[in-house]
């Protein structure tokens, strides 16, 4: 491993392929069952618990679905798209009438138990060979299933776990869906494995640290109200890790700015060809980000490319930036607004009796007249493998250091005995790089400062696929659109599982199948 340099994405491509994983089938088994390599004659050799590792992190480029879907189900963003029936999963979540009966979030379920099983196969043969540093490779492994059961477990609540290793056939017929409190205790053993035995530098850029596995565990924690404890370990990462905020806000976003000092965990994406529309998760590319791009037609639109519209801001969201915050021009794309710009600019540099070159573009469906700025396609080189808007090398920045800084804020400011001095402390130093200055400090204390918080993680996350669950965990989920209590706190088991489960598995409360 300590030779092992190059970015863990460049390895994804070589490797994964070895470790099959089927995710267009509707049972997640089935995702999950078959590999290349005989399990009983695999591992073998450092080289083998290597391999199998690159391959357990590949389902993390699938998340993709889980940020865009996410995005969509909150008040943030309108779903948008072509016309009202295009992509008919995403419009329901957008509207709250989804039911068991949709592709997208049976995708979700199959594609993370998918990554659940890959990271099972190394745990569940962790003691079959020794080696030096061993004990990294299941840490990751298990950070790993932790993020996979994580995700699980925030769209669907109860869900069958497996301590022992992989689910096999038949399985959702015998194990249970297990109460979320088991669920969370299952993911807060694995990260904590994690935290004592990965250090805060990797030898490969992409691969989880002890800062990533600390971080996720103060979120789960924060989705569980145990503020005290997720208070301590968020304390670890902003005092004894690496991380800083990255000075330039407007960096953050570019490829300039992926896997920088503010990047506490970043799914990983290249250009490498070989996605098609069939089997969107086989991309290597950030494939939520062609999704999200505007739908020009014609000329000079640079920096930008054409997409397809999805997931548009509401003026309601843009109105939530404060005058003088920094961060609107990086999240948002004023649509009208640049097309006027970039004429302004072609304007003084030729002809103006010439009009060709001016963007146009046309408008999709849901039209609000913003994009999301920090995932839409940039213009790249003329020889960029394969559909641009399948490949696009964006990466996903999965935990920011300042969402660190204000789940600690949070946490510290609703524990049983609130530290508000520090709280104040944490969410100023996100506000001052927003800002550029010490001149918009939040000072309230007590249910004033939660609601800035609150507030501040809107802002700060937006376009990053938070809110919906920030809102759920906090039991604000009444502000999004067609929301019912009781219900769309959570999305219900695809009907294709339940068949699966032969009456094992109920449906949560609300649908019906």
């Amino acid at each position: 491993m300590k030779n092992r340099t190059k970015n863990i994405a460049t390895s994804i491509i070589i490797i994964a392929s070895l470790f099959i994983v089927n995710g267009c089938s509707d049972d997640y088994l089935d995702n999950t069952k078959v590999y290349a390599e005989d399990s009983e004659s695999f591992f073998n050799s450092e080289a083998d618990y290597y391999s199998a590792l690159v391959a357990a992190y590949d389902p993390l480029q699938s998340t993709y679905i889980n940020v865009l879907m996410g995005e969509i189900a909150s008040n943030n963003t309108l779903c948008g798209g072509e016309t009202a029936t295009n992509v008919p999963g995403y419009q329901q979540v957008d509207d709250m009438i989804h039911s068991p009966v949709n592709s997208e979030l049976q995708s979700l379920w199959s594609l993370m138990f998918g990554g659940v099983n890959r990271a099972a196969y190394i745990i569940e043969f962790q003691d079959k060979t020794d080696f030096i540093g061993k004990e990294i490779i299941i840490g990751e492994a298990r950070f790993l299933r932790a993020y996979y059961n994580f995700e699980l477990v925030k769209w669907f609540g109860a869900i069958p776990i497996k301590a022992e290793g992989r689910f096999g056939v038949g399985d959702e017929k015998t194990i249970p869906r297990s109460p979320k409190a088991e669920v969370y205790a299952f993911i807060e053993a694995d990260l904590k494995y994690a935290v004592s035995n990965l250090s805060y530098t990797t030898p490969q850029v992409g691969r989880a640290t002890k800062g990533s596995a600390e971080a996720l565990l103060g979120k789960v924690y924060l989705y569980q109200d145990k503020f005290t404890e997720a208070a301590a370990v968020l304390e670890d990462v902003i005092t004894k890790g690496p991380y800083m905020l990255e000075t330039d806000y407007n960096k953050i976003f570019e490829a300039a700015g992926e896997n920088g000092v503010g990047a506490v965990f970043e799914v990983q994406y290249t250009d490498v060809e070989g996605a098609s529309f069939d089997c969107l998760q086989c991309s290597e590319g950030n494939v939520a980000v062609g999704f999200q791009g505007v739908r020009f037609t014609s000329g000079e639109h640079e920096p930008y490319t054409y997409g397809f519209s999805f997931n548009v801001p509401t003026q309601e969201m843009v109105d939530q930036f404060e005058a003088g915050d920094n961060r609107k021009e990086v999240a948002i794309l004023d649509i009208d607004a640049f097309v006027e710009v970039r004429k302004q600019e072609l304007l003084a540099d030729s002809d103006p009796n010439n009009d060709d070159d001016f963007p146009r573009y046309t408008l999709g469906y849901e039209h609000t007249g913003f994009f999301n700025k920090k995932y839409i396609p940039r213009v790249r080189s003329a020889n960029a493998a394969g559909d641009l808007n399948l490949t696009n090398p964006n990466n996903y920045r999965a935990i920011r250091f300042a969402d660190v800084l204000l789940m600690a804020s949070e946490a510290n400011n609703r524990k049983s005995t609130p530290n508000d001095t520090k709280a104040r402390l944490y969410l100023n130093r996100v506000r001052a790089r927003a800002f550029g200055n010490t001149n918009n400090e939040i000072t309230t204390g007590g249910t004033a400062l939660t609601d800035a918080i609150y507030q501040e993680r809107r802002v700060e996350l937006v376009g990053e696929g938070h809110q919906f669950f920030d809102l759920v965990r906090t039991g604000r989920g009444t502000q999004i659109p067609g929301f019912s209590t009781n219900k769309n706190e959570l999305f219900p088991i695809p009907i294709e599982e339940i068949q699966f489960s032969q009456g094992k598995w109920t449906q949560n409360k609300g649908y019906t199948n």
